[in-house]
C-alpha cells in the first residue's frame, strides 16, 4: 500500500513540477522576468526617480563617461578575431553600399537618355 502512494504521489510531484516549466524545457519565468517589458520600464523608472529624489543616484559626468567608453572599447579590441569580423563587416557593407550607388546611378544615366528622344536636326 505505500508503494501506491509514493508511485501516485511522485507523479504528480514530477507533473507538478513540469506544469512550472516553460515549452523550451526551461523554467517558467516568474515576477520581474514574467511581466511584459512596458510594466519593467515602469518599475525600473521609479526607482531611477526615486533615486534621484533621495540623492543617491550616479549620473556621469562626460569625463567619466569618455573614460568609461575607452575602458570598453579596450576590452573589445583585445578580441583579435572579433575586431577582424568587426572589419571585414564594414569593408562588405561598404563595398555593397559603393556598388548600390553606382547601379543607381547607372539607372538614373540611362534613364534620362531615353527620355530626351532622338536629335532632331
Amino acid at each position: 500500500m505505500a508503494t501506491s502512494k509514493d508511485s501516485g504521489g511522485g507523479k504528480s510531484a514530477a507533473a507538478g513540477g513540469n506544469a512550472q516549466k516553460s515549452g523550451s524545457g526551461g523554467p517558467a519565468k516568474r515576477g520581474f522576468a514574467a511581466m511584459d517589458q512596458n510594466q519593467q520600464r515602469e518599475i525600473a523608472s521609479k526607482g531611477g526617480q526615486a533615486a534621484h529624489q533621495k540623492g543617491t543616484a550616479h549620473e556621469f559626468d562626460s569625463e567619466e563617461a569618455r573614460r568609461a567608453g575607452q575602458k570598453g572599447g579596450e576590452a573589445v579590441s583585445r578580441d583579435r578575431e572579433h575586431m577582424a569580423d568587426i572589419g571585414r563587416k564594414g569593408g562588405e557593407s561598404r563595398q555593397s553600399a559603393n556598388r548600390a550607388a553606382a547601379a543607381a546611378a547607372a539607372a538614373a544615366a540611362a534613364a534620362k537618355g531615353s527620355r530626351q528622344g532622338p536629335k532632331e536636326g
